[in-house]
């Protein structure tokens, strides 16, 4: 069974889809949204195969859906979108599937064949080829400039929500993990230090040694230290050290890396 999650902020357009749907005994509808915080939240919970991912949502549309989640930890997607010439133009480039508002049973007929084969094909390299599809996609929708990650979906409290990354004041590697420190609070997720830092704003987020990454502007002052190193001290207290060998890879930014 394909596991299928339809988001839409409008009740219609989710009942549209599952009339359709209904008409595949090969298929399961694990879920729906109506926004997209929700979205990314039952991805995330219910990891389905399949999403019918609304483009224009308010507050946090498709695109912004897939930041939060990440390139690499999104099912197969097919964008649904009322008429977008830049975003259409973007999905026929990247051969990347979408239903465009209001559309016929046949075109969504064609879609779903699409996506039932390539769902089929065991191939880690398919996989692959249709990621780096969507990252492009990303890139483009975005005017060529990289879309830094907004939100991160978080847990806390039994609850799920999304953190803006603004309120991150730093970030440390545990192993698997990374620990995200906010206002007090910490919050894990699984991952690697170094996915994170590329999806973080260099603007805003400095990676400061292997294993940790602060924001900008939770820094209190910076203290110099043996070897070329800088002692970091956040404003909550946190000391930390940057080293000589991170220092060196921003010296244009931060420095001559000295």
């Amino acid at each position: 069974m394909m596991r299928i999650l339809i988001v839409d902020d409008e009740a219609p357009a989710r009942a549209k889809i599952r009339r359709y749907l209904g008409d595949y005994d090969d298929v399961e509808i694990v879920g729906e949204a109506d926004n997209g915080a929700d979205a990314v939240e039952r991805i995330a919970d219910l990891q389905p195969d399949l999403v019918f991912l609304d483009v224009q949502m308010p507050e946090l549309d498709g695109f912004g859906v897939i930041d939060a989640i990440g390139v690499q930890s999104m099912p197969h997607v097919v964008f649904v979108t009322a008429f977008d010439e830049h975003a259409l133009r973007a999905f026929e480039v990247r051969a990347l599937d979408y239903l465009l508002k209001p559309f016929t049973p046949e075109r969504f007929s064609a879609v779903m064949d699409r996506a039932r084969s390539q769902r089929s094909k065991p191939s880690s390299a398919e996989a692959d080829q249709l990621r780096e599809k969507l990252d492009a996609l990303m890139s483009t929708v975005a005017g060529g400039r990289p879309r830094y990650l907004q939100r991160v979906l978080v847990h806390h409290a039994n609850k799920a929500f999304l953190l803006p990354v603004d309120r991150i004041d730093r970030v440390e590697a545990d192993r698997n993990y990374v620990r995200l420190h906010s206002g007090g609070n910490a919050f894990t997720l699984r991952g690697a230090i170094g996915t994170l830092a590329d999806r973080l704003d260099p603007e805003k987020f400095l990676r400061i040694n292997r294993s940790e990454i602060v924001r900008l502007d939770a820094v209190k002052e910076l203290q110099p230290w043996f070897h070329g190193d800088y002692r970091v001290v956040l404003a909550d207290g946190t000391t930390l050290m940057w080293s000589r060998r991170y220092r060196a890879q921003t010296a244009g930014e931060f420095g001559d890396g000295s």
